[in-house]
Order: structure tokens, then C-alpha cells, then sequence
């Protein structure tokens, strides 16, 4: 009775969250009357903003990657390493970004750096793109740091350390050397879930102006009503794919690790 409770309450959760995905899938290839075609895909590809956008949110997400890492990986090495007292400290302050909105965080930004601040970082558009990359990689922060915690707790952080240092290595080489490919995997899936984030915020990118990817989708949603949906499809296409390739690296890392 248990087991068929389970599996009921599995396929009640697949059919509710796939049936909208259906439907507005099917809706995006009505654009031709009588009959399905792709039509709103190609329009939404032909669309010469989509690309803009599309790789302005790229840039940005491969640049909040870059400061994320550098950011978490040395910060969870030492917590683990020197510091295990501090650690629920350490996650409690990841865990902010997940109670306070968005919208509080860019308000603050602009407050504290628009034109008329002593840092005026809004008044060019390297300075409001550096905020904005700074905005992810705060929204980012708990997914990338949980999934660096979790790298380490794979290995003898302490070990590996003693081991380097015997040998002569300093800080700088033990950490890009030895701590970062040994978790890689984790490394990676944080990547893909901050990729994801970036693709899909809305709240940031439009209240500092900026042509990322969500104010985008915002704005078709507002004008058309087919090339939405179209889009909608393509947006969970790429977060699908990124939640794909994070299956895949860690299902591969476990089979080197049994062929080892």
C-alpha cells in the first residue's frame, strides 16, 4: 500500500508539472492556423535581440562563475580546513541571498553607486554590468558554496594540505593544484546551476537597465503571443540541459573513480 502511495504521488507530481509544459509547448506551434509548425521558433531566432541578449546573459554568467569560484573554493577550503567553529556562521551568511529579494539587493546598489555616490559605478555601462555580475554571484552564492562544501567532504582536505606542503607547494599552488580538480565535479555542477540562475533573472538586469536574457523574455512576453511560449521552451530547454550536463560530469566522475 505504501509503495503504490508513493508511486501515485510520483506520477501526480510528473503530470502536474509536465501538462502546463505540454500545453504551452503546443501552443508555441499554433502560429500557422490549422496546422503545428515551428514558426515562433524561428522568428524568436531570427530576432536579432534574442542573440544580444542571449549572449550578454553568457558573458555575464561566465563571468559570475569565474568570481564565484574564486570567491567559494578557497573560502570553504579554510572554513573546512582552519576553521570548522565558523562554519554554521559561514552558512548561514550563504543562506542570505535565499530570504532577501532581488530587488532589495539591486535598490541597494543603486543607492550606494549611482551617479551622484563617491563610487559611481552606474554612471558607465562596464561599472553597472560589474554590479550586476556581482548581483549573481550573490543570487549563485548558496548553490555554488553547497556544492563546493559537498566536493570537500569527498576528500582528506587535511591530508592532501600536509602532503603539498612537505613537498614545498605554497597556498596558491594547493588550492589550484590539488583542492580545485580534486572537486572539480562539484565545482561544475555549482557552474551549471549558477548558469542557470543568470540565464533566467529578471529582477537585477532590468531595474539596472542592463539587455540580459529575463527582461527580454519579460518584454516579447508583453508584445507577441506565440514567440513567448517559443521562448518559455527554449529558456527550460537550456536549464534542462545545464541540470543534464551536471548528471552526466558527476555519473562520470563516479565511473573514473570505480575504475581507479
Amino acid at each position: 500500500m505504501t509503495r503504490f502511495l508513493a508511486w501515485l504521488a510520483l506520477i501526480f507530481g510528473c503530470v502536474f508539472f509536465i501538462l502546463p509544459l505540454v500545453g504551452m509547448g503546443e501552443f508555441s506551434l499554433k502560429m500557422r492556423r490549422g496546422v503545428y509548425s515551428f514558426d515562433a521558433y524561428r522568428k524568436v531566432f531570427e530576432d536579432p535581440t534574442f542573440w544580444a541578449t542571449f549572449g550578454y546573459s553568457l558573458v555575464l554568467a561566465a563571468a559570475t562563475i569565474v568570481v564565484g569560484v574564486l570567491l567559494v573554493v578557497p573560502t570553504a577550503y579554510w572554513v573546512r580546513l582552519r576553521l570548522p567553529k565558523a562554519r554554521p556562521y559561514v552558512e548561514f551568511v550563504t543562506l542570505l541571498p535565499l530570504v532577501i529579494p532581488a530587488i532589495v539587493v539591486v535598490f541597494g546598489y543603486i543607492r550606494l553607486f549611482n551617479t551622484s555616490s563617491i563610487l559611481p559605478l552606474t554612471g558607465t555601462a562596464f561599472g553597472t554590468d560589474f554590479l550586476l555580475t556581482m548581483g549573481y554571484t550573490t543570487l549563485a552564492l548558496p548553490y555554488m558554496y553547497r556544492s563546493v562544501d559537498t566536493g570537500l567532504r569527498t576528500i582528506d582536505v587535511a591530508t592532501l594540505t600536509e602532503a603539498a606542503q612537505s613537498l614545498g607547494a605554497g597556498w596558491l599552488t594547493i588550492l589550484a593544484r590539488i583542492i580545485l580538480p580534486n572537486v572539480m565535479v562539484a565545482v561544475l555542477s555549482g557552474a551549471f546551476l549558477t548558469l542557470a540562475i543568470v540565464m533566467g533573472e529578471f529582477t537585477m538586469a532590468a531595474l539596472l537597465n542592463r539587455p540580459a536574457f529575463g527582461p527580454y523574455m519579460q518584454l516579447l512576453g508583453a508584445n507577441r503571443a506565440y514567440e513567448p511560449p517559443a521562448l518559455a521552451v527554449i529558456a527550460f530547454a537550456i536549464t534542462w540541459g545545464c541540470m543534464g550536463l551536471m548528471q552526466l560530469v558527476t555519473r562520470l566522475a563516479k565511473h573514473e573513480r570505480a575504475k581507479a
